[in-house]
C-alpha cells in the first residue's frame, strides 16, 4: 500500500529526529557502541525514506535531487511540502 505524501513526510521527520538526537548524544559519549549502532541504523532509514520520498514526490533535500538529465536548474520549479496545494 502507498503511503500518502502526508504519511511519508511524517515518517522522514521521525527517523530525522532520531538521527539528530543520536547525533547530539554521540557529540558528549563519542565510545558509545550501542548509540553508534543506533546512530547508523535510523541514519540508513532516514536515507531510504528520503530517497523513496523523493522518488514519489520530488526531493527534500539538495542530495536526493536528481539532476542528471536535467537542461536548468530543477531544484525549486516544483512546490515545496508546506507550500499551499500539497497533501501536508
Amino acid at each position: 500500500m502507498k503511503q500518502s505524501q502526508a504519511q511519508m513526510l511524517h515518517y522522514v521527520d521521525m527517523v530525522s529526529f532520531a538521527v539528530i538526537e543520536a547525533n547530539l548524544f554521540l557529540d558528549t559519549h563519542p565510545d558509545d557502541e550501542e548509540a553508534l549502532a543506533y546512530f547508523r541504523h535510523y541514519s540508513k532509514l532516514r536515507n531510504k525514506a528520503l530517497k523513496e520520498y523523493a522518488e514519489a514526490y520530488g526531493p527534500l533535500t539538495i542530495d536526493t535531487a536528481n539532476m542528471n538529465n536535467c537542461e536548468t536548474w530543477e531544484w525549486v520549479k516544483d512546490p515545496w511540502p508546506w507550500q499551499a496545494g500539497g497533501e501536508c
